[in-house]
């Protein structure tokens, strides 16, 4: 597998080697051919995903798979030629005054690498690989081998509009991801778990290949007391419900002042009902990608039930563990130190914990690593804005979940443990692009006018006092 790898690495720098500085044009002829094969091949990916996953409504894979990384391509279709501008820069005096200049050029970094998760198995891919052919790069792609359907579909069709190498799919399990990791890439991009990304970041530095770690993490809701408690609810279920809550930012777990607890499971609750009633078929909830993610977020209910938590699943049925699909269930206010409160659930779950004043939220928050989304309720914006201040997160919606990623425009990514670098917009392009400083000297060799070579002297004393001062 290692020479393949590396086969594969050495066709796709002699792609790049080809076409070093290609034009805006070309660019967006490679996302225009990603749109086609995503538009032309939409009902085969829904098809390929379900099978990989076992149940997967038709509509989540469309919104969150294939019109998602559309609108990611038809962005950077939009803009590239705008991005890829040189930039004009300020010039030291008075060099600047005498036909010296400066600006920076975006230069392509080169091959790029690309590791998806399993969650999003489409967009995972495309959504960077568009913003990678923006800048001008080519690209090695490693999908999870949780997903084989998608993963054969995908080497297929990229292997079909790309027959000239631009994008490859490298195929295979934990080993091939490991070898993956390794290679000497101009930039390696990862979505994953936080330990799965400590290995990444340790291979790719054997290279001092620069990395962008798109991560996970807990990701917290905190519920002021003047919210509405019922809006709150409807939108926490509504996005716990995308993928089952197998979403990177999918919220984790929420702060509810110890007054309304009571209030807000019932609201839960209806808000639940409301979506998936228990009168209708479980149909439009996503199984859990795999039996052992199925045993996991089921051994996380158990385990905060045996420490004392109240579990409460908010469907009166409980599907059938063969189809690992579930309704999404309540944790309330488990012991520290339960596994539920230190790992990240990843799945149809939420922890519930109560407080008495909004401070001791921000030091939990502030305590615990840093989340990838954090998400605030309540009627004044002022006391949320301060809130929000007072945390860190890779990003935040305020009186609702999810959204801020949806914006293709806005960057996304984490910090510290849910991730580092960022993409989406026009910071995806400046990720995979080498942000390169040119400067043009003028017609006079000023540092000899002024006496600034050596022999030092007299004159040199004098212009440097000019230069230093207050």
């Amino acid at each position: 597998m290692a020479d393949s790898l590396q086969s594969a690495l050495e066709r796709a720098r002699a792609v790049f080697g080809k076409a070093r500085c290609l034009s805006a044009s070309d660019r967006m002829a490679r996302l225009e051919k990603l749109i086609d094969l995503l538009v032309d091949h939409q009902d085969e990916f829904v098809d390929a995903i379900a099978k990989d996953f076992g149940q997967r409504h038709r509509y989540q894979t469309l919104m969150g798979d294939i019109f998602n990384t559309i609108a990611h391509c038809k962005y950077a279709k939009k803009h590239v030629r705008r991005w890829m501008r040189a930039e004009r820069r300020a010039t030291m005096m008075p060099m600047g005054l005498l036909g010296a200049r400066t600006e920076i050029r975006y230069q392509p970094k080169g091959v790029v690498g690309i590791m998806a998760p399993w969650n999003f198995p489409v967009a995972m891919v495309f959504n960077p690989l568009a913003y990678a052919f923006a800048a001008g790069n080519v690209a090695l792609v490693k999908p999870s081998e949780l997903t084989p359907e998608t993963s054969a579909l995908m080497h297929r069709l990229f292997s079909q509009y790309f027959p000239g190498g631009e994008v490859q799919v490298v195929e295979g399990g934990a080993d091939v991801a490991a070898e993956f990791a390794s290679l000497p890439f101009d930039h390696l991009f990862f979505t994953g778990s936080g330990h799965i990304g400590k290995r990444v970041m340790a291979a790719a530095a054997q290279h001092l290949t620069p990395v962008t770690l798109e991560l996970g993490g807990k990701s917290p809701v905190y519920i002021a007391q003047d919210a509405d408690l019922l809006d709150a609810a409807e939108k926490i279920i509504a996005g716990k419900g995308q993928n089952s809550g197998q979403v990177c930012v999918s919220p984790d777990y929420i702060f509810v002042h110890e007054t309304q607890l009571d209030s807000l499971v019932a609201n839960l609750r209806v808000a639940f009902q409301t979506l998936y009633p228990d009168a209708a078929p479980l149909n439009d909830l996503t199984s859990l990608i795999d039996q052992r993610s199925y045993d996991r977020v089921r051994s996380l209910l158990e385990n905060a039930s045996e420490a004392g938590a109240a579990v409460h699943s908010l469907s009166a049925r409980e599907p059938d563990s063969g189809s690992r699909v579930m309704p999404i269930h309540l944790v309330i206010n488990p012991q520290a130190g339960a596994d539920i409160t230190n790992q990240e659930i990843f799945g149809p779950v939420i922890m519930l914990k109560t407080y008495q004043n909004p401070a001791e939220v921000i030091d939990y928050i502030n305590t615990h690593d840093k989340p990838l989304a954090l998400y605030a309720f309540g009627k004044n914006l002022a006391a949320l804005n301060a809130f929000v201040d007072q945390t860190s997160s890779g990003g935040v919606t305020i009186n609702d979940v999810m959204v801020h990623l949806a914006n293709v425009d806005a960057p996304f990514g984490g910090v510290g443990g849910s991730g580092m670098g960022n993409y989406h917009g026009r910071e995806g392009f400046l990720t995979f692009s080498h942000a390169r400083t040119v400067y043009r000297q003028g017609a006079l060799n000023l540092s000899k006018i002024s006496g600034m070579l050596p022999p030092f002297g007299e004159k040199m004393g004098k212009t440097l006092a000019s230069m230093i001062k207050k």
